[in-house]
C-alpha cells in the first residue's frame, strides 16, 4: 500500500523518487499518523526525505535534510544524508578487523580508515519495501557474502513507524549464515528550525545528552581506547546547554573533530534496555526532539563538514546546520574487545531500535 496519492505535506511526488537500478525499483513512501504529520522515506538507501511536524505556533516545515527526486539522493554530496547505515556504522581503524583468526580488509573511505559500511554500504542499496500500515514502512534486505569484504550472508529488515505522539520508531533486525561483525544505525541530519535556503546554523539548539562518558578520537577519528568522563569538558552536556558553546572550544578532542563527531557512552541501567538518551530544543521554533535508544552509544556529529550544497526544494544545507543522533555501538569496536561485542553469530537475532519524539515547547 502506498499514500501518496492523497496531497502531501511535504509536497514530494513519488514520480520523482521512482526509477530502476540493478532491476530493482525504488519509491516513494508517505507514513501519516492520525494528527495529520507526514514521515518520507524512500526505498534507496532507507533515506528520510522529509519529516513534517509543527512548531510552538502549529506551522508544520520539514526538519530533516534530504532531497526531493531520486538522482539528487543517489548523487548527493554527502553520501549518508538521512541514510541507513551498514553493515558497520562510524570507522574502522584502517578498515582491518580480525574474526577467528583471519584478517579483513575493508575499503578505505575516510582518510585511512572505513567507514559507514563501505562506498556500497546500506545506504547505496535498494531495499525491498512493504508499507503494512499509512503509518509503517517495512524494509528489507538481502548483503550477500563478502559484499564489501564483510563475511557472510545477512538479512535485514528495518521498521519505520510513525506514531500519533509524533515518534518515528526504527526497529532494526539481522540475522547472519556465518560469524560476523555489524553495527546498523540512522544517519538522520535534523534541522529543528526547519530546512531552508540557507538552513539555519544548529548554535543556538539546546541540549542535553544522558551520558556521563564519552569516547576521544585520535586526529583520524578513531577511538583512542580510552572511555572518559565528560566532566569538566566541552563533551558535558549533562545539564542543557547550547550547542555551539562549546563547539570551538581551544580543546583537542574538538580539534580532532573538528567540532563534535564523537561517540557518547549511555547511561544505562542494564544492557538494551530503551532508555533515554538525548534531547533537544530548538528555542525559536519551540520544537524539541527526545531521542531513545537501546544501544549503548550514540555519535553526536555536528554536521562540520556540510558545504552549503542544493536540498529539497532549493534547501541549501550550510555547516554545521544540521545535527545526528546516530545511535549505535562504539566505533572501531573489532579492534577492541573491552567494547560491547558488535560480533554476530550463526542462530543469533540482532535487534535494537531508536525513536526519535518530536514535540513543542512554548
Amino acid at each position: 500500500m502506498s499514500t501518496t496519492e492523497t496531497p502531501s505535506l511535504c509536497g514530494l511526488e513519488r514520480k520523482d523518487f521512482q526509477t530502476t537500478i540493478n532491476g530493482k525499483n525504488t519509491d516513494l513512501y508517505i507514513l501519516r499518523n492520525n494528527a495529520g504529520y507526514e514521515v518520507a522515506v524512500t526505498n534507496y538507501g532507507g533515506a528520510i526525505v522529509a519529516i513534517m511536524v509543527p512548531d510552538k505556533d502549529g506551522n508544520v516545515a520539514n526538519v530533516i535534510q534530504g532531497h526531493d527526486n531520486i538522482q539528487d539522493v543517489i548523487n548527493s554530496p554527502e553520501p549518508y544524508l538521512s541514510t541507513l547505515i551498514g553493515r558497520y556504522g562510524n570507522r574502522i581503524k584502517e578498515g582491518k578487523f580480525k574474526l577467528n583468526g583471519k584478517e579483513y580488509q575493508l575499503a578505505i573511505n575516510n582518510g585511512p580508515n572505513a567507514l559507514h559500511g563501505g562506498p556500497t554500504g546500506f545506504h547505496a542499496q535498494v531495499w525491498d519495501a512493504f508499507q503494512m500500515h499509512e503509518n509503517t514502512l517495512i524494509l528489507n534486505h538481502v548483503s550477500p557474502y563478502l559484499h564489501e569484504n564483510f563475511t557472510g550472508e545477512m538479512k535485514v529488515t528495518v521498521a519505520y513507524t510513525f506514531t500519533d505522539d509524533n515518534e518515528l520508531v526504527i526497529g532494526y533486525m539481522a540475522t547472519a549464515n556465518k560469524k560476523t561483525i555489524i553495527n546498523l544505525t540512522h544517519h538522520a541530519f535534523f534541522s529543528l528550525q526547519g530546512i531552508a535556503n540557507p538552513t539555519p546554523t544548529i548554535d543556538d539548539q539546546e541540549l542535553l545528552i544522558n551520558a556521563d562518558f564519552y569516547i576521544p578520537i585520535d586526529e583520524t577519528c578513531i577511538p583512542t581506547g580510552e572511555i572518559l568522563k565528560v566532566a569538566d569538558t566541552p563533551f558535558d552536556f549533562r545539564s542543557e546547554k547550547a550547542i555551539g558553546k562549546d563547539i570551538d572550544a581551544d580543546h583537542e578532542q574538538i580539534k580532532n573533530g573538528a567540532g563534535y563527531d564523537h561517540c557518547f557512552v549511555l547511561n544505562k541501567q542494564e544492557e538494551g534496555e530503551l532508555s533515554f538518551a538525548a534531547r533537544l530544543r530548538d528555542p525559536k521554533s519551540g520544537r524539541t526532539l527526545d531521542v531513545y535508544t537501546t544501544e549503548p552509544g550514540m555519535q553526536v556529529y555536528s554536521d562540520n563538514w556540510a558545504t552549503g550544497y542544493p536540498g529539497q526544494h532549493g534547501a541549501t544545507f550550510p555547516r554545521r546546520s544540521a545535527i545526528c543522533f546516530e545511535c549505535q555501538h562504539f566505533p572501531d569496536s573489532p579492534n577492541r574487545h573491552y567494547f560491547p561485542s558488535v560480533i554476530l553469530r550463526p542462530g543469533e537475532q540482532y535487534k535494537q531500535k531508536t525513536v526519535y519524539k518530536f514535540g513543542v515547547q512554548k
